[in-house]
């Protein structure tokens, strides 16, 4: 007898578009919505491995002292919480593994198309206009005020994908680093100087493509040198395939590959590029494995404006011209 294979069910994944130029109401509630699930994340290896106060406070006045007031200000929020006052400081935090592919289309104008990959469950889901410090930015955000990727005034996008590397060193979470690129920085080069200086914990790969078309990748590890390079596709793996098990799971370099072949193919055009992330090797659909497409986003400096992408759906925002909103995606469920 013949077996067939019953389609997975579509999985709701609830996204929202927050617009509050400083921290307040608005984060508060997002706090209030997501601090149990960050407080299990935070307190998953034990409190004691994580720093205390002091030292927290004391890295990010060292490393990111422009960010201290917004961090002040965002545990002022939390009722003065000292463990989430730790957490929101992402130095030495819980580590945890992504996916992602990125890549920036340089013809005509410039764009950074990426996938971000991972659990929905393990997802803010919330995508926020704010200027904590004066910079308008619109960001995919993470751990409360980190950057899974985004854009601000000057034009300048970052984005990020896990490195591929077990090792876990003394550093801060990525999406912080991403949050300070965003607050302080003009330019791709400016930012590719911050990811040489700020350490990080663990090992990803950063795409940067600023409004007057510099780009470049910066590969980040917590036990090595930061690596710029002047290249147009990120997944996740540096250099070379380091871990090849978690490698054969995500087909990393798969994926490095067949973006490659896409940017070199004079015959695709940039919207047929686009699409190209909606469908395999690219799109993925292993959500219980924390390793599903969860949105695609489609950054244009020149503008200021992010696409972002599903099967058969797409919301289009921009700094200028920004609409708050709820959506609810059935993830997995095609056009």
């Amino acid at each position: 007898m013949g077996s067939s294979t019953q389609p997975r069910p579509a999985i709701p994944f609830h996204l929202r578009w927050i617009q509050e130029e400083t921290p307040g109401p608005r984060w508060s509630r997002l706090f209030a919505r997501t601090w149990a699930s960050y407080s299990r994340w935070f307190l998953k290896d034990g409190d004691e491995e994580r720093p205390d106060y002091a030292t927290c406070r004391e890295q990010l006045d060292r490393h990111m002292p422009e960010l201290l007031p917004i961090w002040d200000r965002l545990v002022e929020l939390t009722g003065d919480n000292p463990q989430a006052a730790r957490m929101l400081s992402l130095y030495r935090p819980t580590p945890y593994i992504t996916g992602c592919s990125q890549a920036i289309w340089s013809r005509g104008q410039p764009m950074l198309v990426r996938n971000y990959d991972y659990h929905p469950g393990a997802c803010e889901g919330t995508f926020l206009h704010s200027a904590w410090s004066g910079t308008r930015t619109l960001v995919a955000s993470d751990c409360l005020w980190g950057v899974l990727d985004g854009i601000n005034d000057h034009g300048l996008v970052v984005s990020l994908a896990f490195g591929g590397r077990r090792e876990v060193g003394d550093g801060f979470g990525i999406p912080l680093i991403l949050r300070y690129i965003m607050e302080t920085c003009r330019t791709a080069a400016q930012a590719a100087l911050v990811l040489e200086r700020v350490p990080s914990h663990m090992s990803y790969n950063v795409s940067l493509l600023d409004a007057s078309g510099e780009r470049c990748v910066a590969a980040v590890a917590p036990d090595r040198s930061t690596s710029i390079t002047r290249e147009d596709v990120a997944t996740n793996h540096q250099r070379e395939v380091e871990w090849s098990r978690y490698d054969r799971f995500t087909r990393s370099a798969e994926r490095e590959r067949y973006l490659c072949d896409l940017l070199a193919d004079r015959d695709v055009s940039a919207e047929t590029f686009t699409r190209k992330f909606l469908l395999p090797p690219l799109y993925n659909t292993r959500y219980d494995r924390a390793f599903g497409t969860l949105y695609t986003a489609v950054y244009r400096p020149f503008d200021r404006s992010v696409s972002y992408l599903w099967p058969g759906h797409t919301v289009d925002q921009s700094l200028d011209e920004f609409e708050p909103s709820d959506l609810v995606i059935r993830l997995g469920e095609r056009a």
